[in-house]
């Protein structure tokens, strides 16, 4: 998908996606390092926000509003209900506090009443701890966890055999649309003159840890 690609070009301009020697969390030699904190101002944010939108709209999934999980899904969701707004998708969106308000109007969901079938936006699924929490605020109000949306799938093992997005679509039987996936940036790298030189070291990351999309 083209959105994909320019996405990808525009988290290289940012310095989200950066190539190099990295360590994972997991311990684990990475030579591309994705950090969307960076997308750290209105317009790059904005853009980001875009992609996400059209994401959703090219996915073609059936929902009725955003989540955001606290804390990086809570500008994900309001940006993106602003770009789908523009392009003539107008829904509401609500977003979780960490800890729960004792005054005003208390509680710990700010925003649209959560109902009907919910699209939750994350930056990315490591453990899917964040996906199971939302899951269960979703299901607490009565409404339906319809999908994920993500920034970029990496695509590879978590501790199993399978990856934490694998996981979460098989666990919650719902369907998790990345941005980008691996795939989507080996090609962008191809297509790169000046970063081909890291291809071969993406492709043997990729076989080494890679799994193939469900």
């Amino acid at each position: 998908m083209n959105f994909s690609q320019d996405f990808l070009a525009l988290a290289q301009r940012k310095g989200v996606l950066r190539f190099g020697e990295f360590t994972t969390k997991a311990g684990r030699q990475s030579p591309y390092f994705f950090n969307t904190a960076l997308f750290d101002d209105g317009e790059s944010f904005g853009e980001l926000c875009g992609f996400y939108a059209q994401a959703i709209q090219a996915s073609g999934i059936k929902f009725d509003m955003l989540f955001g999980p606290a804390y990086k899904g809570i500008p994900l969701a309001a940006g993106t209900a602003m770009q789908l707004a523009t392009r003539g998708c107008n829904v509401p969106f609500c977003f979780n506090r960490k800890e729960a308000k004792d005054h005003g109007e208390g509680g710990t969901l700010v925003g649209a009443p959560l109902k009907g079938r919910v699209l939750v936006l994350d930056d990315v699924i490591s453990a899917g701890t964040s996906v199971r929490e939302s899951a269960e605020i979703i299901k607490a109000a009565g409404a339906e966890l319809a999908g994920v949306v993500i920034a970029v799938d990496r695509m590879e093992r978590g501790t199993g055999q399978k990856s934490a997005v694998q996981e979460v679509k098989e666990s919650f039987a719902i369907p998790v649309v990345p941005v980008a996936t691996l795939e989507d940036l080996m090609q962008f790298i191809a297509g790169s003159p000046a970063l081909t030189s890291y291809l071969p070291a993406v492709k043997q990351y990729r076989a080494t840890y890679g799994v193939g999309d469900v």
